[in-house]
């Protein structure tokens, strides 16, 4: 006989059974509720790393530092993220995540150089000052990290992109190519914005003079693109015409 008065068969088998369900659910719901804790600690520790990385750089920061900024002990952060490199890993991953990068081939819709490059920089420089303050430490602490290679893909990448319609080859090729990475490049967004005080939109007009010798110029309906060379200052000018006028007399 079970206890509580049963004494038919169907009834402790049907008791069984749904003791043995009510078991299960619990265990899965435990099961459950300690995995999303664990979740939950993976990603305050991310997170106080993120903030110190942004605040301090990654250089200062230190495993003490995360644990206390997270609210759990160093044991905890290492049983999450046994090294350094599965840390940085998965901060860098969230932080970019977070912060999305403008895609270069969205710029590929405009054929014409120039305003390829102006649309190019203007994005470019936005996500520039978006993210100033954490890439201005990881560029200084971190520059040739393994989590940051990414980074310096997309801007060669982007290089690539905006180079594409160009019409020149050779060395001309090669100084628009050096001369639009360097306009592309963080530190020199810095340098025009910060130590020089320019706008964005002013840094993004003096890069593209960069680039006006290189400007295509079309020539009635061909397909043919010549550059159009800049006319030097008044007086070579003059020069030249004088001494094109001794040659002849």
């Amino acid at each position: 006989m079970w206890a509580g008065g049963y004494t038919s068969r169907s009834a402790p088998v049907k008791f069984g059974e749904t003791s043995c369900i009510i078991i299960v659910v619990t265990r899965q719901y435990k099961l459950k509720r300690r995995a999303e804790r664990q979740d939950e600690t993976r990603q305050r520790i991310v997170d106080a790393t993120i903030e110190l990385h942004q605040t301090i750089g990654p250089a200062a920061t230190t495993i003490s530092q995360i644990a206390e900024r997270a609210g759990v002990g160093r044991v905890t952060v290492y049983r999450h993220f046994p090294d350094e490199l599965t840390l940085a890993s998965a901060c860098s991953g969230q932080y970019f995540q977070r912060n999305p990068a403008p895609d270069p081939d969205n710029w590929r819709a405009i054929d014409n150089p120039g305003e390829r490059l102006r649309s190019g920089l203007r994005d470019t420089y936005a996500y520039h000052r978006a993210t100033e303050q954490m890439m201005t430490h990881v560029l200084a602490d971190a520059r040739e990290h393994p989590v940051v290679a990414p980074y310096h893909q997309l801007w060669r990448h982007a290089t690539d992109v905006l180079v594409e319609p160009w019409p020149v080859r050779g060395r001309r090729r090669t100084l628009l190519r050096a001369g639009i990475a360097l306009a592309l490049s963080f530190e020199t967004w810095r340098t025009l914005t910060h130590e020089q005080g320019l706008p964005d939109h002013q840094a993004v007009e003096l890069m593209l003079r960069l680039t006006q010798t290189y400007e295509p110029e079309h020539r009635g309906n061909s397909n043919n693109d010549t550059l159009r060379k800049r006319p030097g200052p008044p007086h070579r000018q003059s020069q030249a015409r004088q001494t094109h006028s001794g040659s002849i007399s």
